[in-house]
């Protein structure tokens, strides 16, 4: 309805354009803003540069109270209708709130679904595509003594009409340079939960074995990398699994993804 989108708008924030919550401030002209921009703007009003001081827009906060409001990702295909502060916390949670791009050799500001997401990766990022449960990855580097922290490569499965995201990477764990594989859902965690996978390397008699859940690519390629929750391999063992020596990485990482019953 018109006043409601005219409310709505009254909400707004005129600096981080979000809709605002207690504590919403005022400038002694009446202009508003949200607590969080009023530190940002070092207590001037972004409007008629006047003086913040520590006045409370009252009457705008309990019109707030009164209002129910689509959440703002309508677009992605949530058609729930919340009172306006329940929307606010369901917004942070809400399962049709768009993704980050997952790769993770370059910050990447793409957000979208995951037919996007999958497409983008595809197309801007040229990531290899494969189809089937099992895999099998050969990673090779000329100088294994330079560890860096980036990611040398991501694969994308699409495995169970899902798809999922293998990264192999070299960096160092406190002073010891480690390399590690993990996978991570393109999904939410609750899905991702359904899902467990296996990844194996080894050579010359030794095997080196691991079994998790992927994580959801809610989670940050960096969160996950640095929650050590994947395959992690000491550079001395995988140089050892290559030839021991020494002169070039030579890893075969064994993969498996299966649904739980």
């Amino acid at each position: 309805m018109p006043s409601t989108s005219g409310v709505h708008e009254l909400l707004e924030c005129p600096v981080c354009m979000d809709l605002m919550h207690p504590p919403i401030h005022q400038c002694p002209n009446g202009h508003t803003l949200c607590s969080n921009c009023k530190a940002r703007v070092h207590n001037c009003c972004p409007t008629c540069r006047y003086e913040l001081g520590n006045i409370r827009c009252l009457a705008l906060e309990k019109i707030a109270e009164s209002l129910e409001l689509p959440c703002r990702y309508q677009i992605f295909g949530c058609h729930d209708i919340f009172p306006y502060y329940s929307k606010l916390k369901h917004e942070q949670n809400c399962q049709f709130r768009p993704y980050s791009c997952p790769y993770a050799g370059a910050e990447c500001s793409v957000t979208g679904d995951i037919p996007l997401l999958v497409m983008h990766l595809k197309d801007d990022h040229k990531v290899d595509m494969h189809d089937g449960c099992t895999f099998n990855h050969r990673y090779v580097k000329s100088n294994p003594q330079e560890v860096e922290n980036a990611t040398w490569m991501l694969t994308v499965f699409n495995c169970f009409g899902r798809q999922f995201c293998l990264h192999f990477e070299a960096f160092h764990l406190g002073m010891a340079p480690v390399y590690m594989a993990f996978l991570r859902f393109m999904g939410d965690e609750n899905e991702a939960r359904k899902f467990s996978y296996s990844l194996e390397v080894g050579g010359y008699g030794r095997k080196l074995i691991w079994q998790g859940v992927p994580r959801s690519i809610r989670d940050s390629h960096k969160m996950v990398r640095d929650s050590q929750d994947g395959l992690i391999i000491q550079r001395k063992l995988a140089l050892f699994f290559s030839g021991g020596e020494r002169q070039q990485l030579k890893l075969k990482v064994a993969g498996r993804i299966w649904k739980e019953q």
